[in-house]
């Protein structure tokens, strides 16, 4: 993933796309904060999956911004928002649709004979380890809870 972000940099520096450069360093200045947060465990940087959920709530982030800024009238920084989630999702896997998310609850909740809300966290536990990345866990949870309620 660190490689990746590496030559991504440098293909956006070659072509002069100056957004892509922007997001590229805003995503490794992150992942940095990321490796010094966890520098106090065992580990000494971030794992894949931790750059995944990092990803992830940047993407979020900026969909929070959207909503703000199409509320206040500017539709030019909504637009920049826009442009950054494209690039940051070049790093994400293909997320999951509804219908494979819902897929996904049904048979972790088969597979664990999870019966009831005390399940829960058990369920997502296993959503989030096989699943990284790859869904909304939010809905995923909305799912799971009407199923396990």
């Amino acid at each position: 993933m660190r490689d990746a972000l590496n030559d991504a940099l440098k293909e956006a520096m070659k072509a002069q796309d100056k957004c892509a450069i922007s997001t590229i360093r805003l995503i490794r200045a992150a992942l940095k904060e990321k490796d010094i947060a966890i520098r106090g465990n065992d580990a000494e940087e971030a794992g894949d999956a931790e750059i995944l959920a990092m990803l992830q709530t940047m993407v979020k982030q900026r969909h929070d911004s959207i909503a703000m800024y199409e509320k206040g009238n500017r539709p030019e920084l909504a637009q920049q928002e826009r442009d950054e989630i494209e690039i940051i999702e070049r790093f994400l896997p293909r997320q999951l649709g509804d219908t494979e998310i819902e897929a996904a609850v049904d048979a972790v909740i088969a597979e664990i004979g999870a019966d009831g809300l005390k399940w829960m966290g058990k369920v997502m536990a296993a959503l989030r380890e096989r699943h990284a990345g790859q869904m909304d866990f939010g809905k995923a949870g909305a799912i799971a809870k009407k199923r396990l309620g």
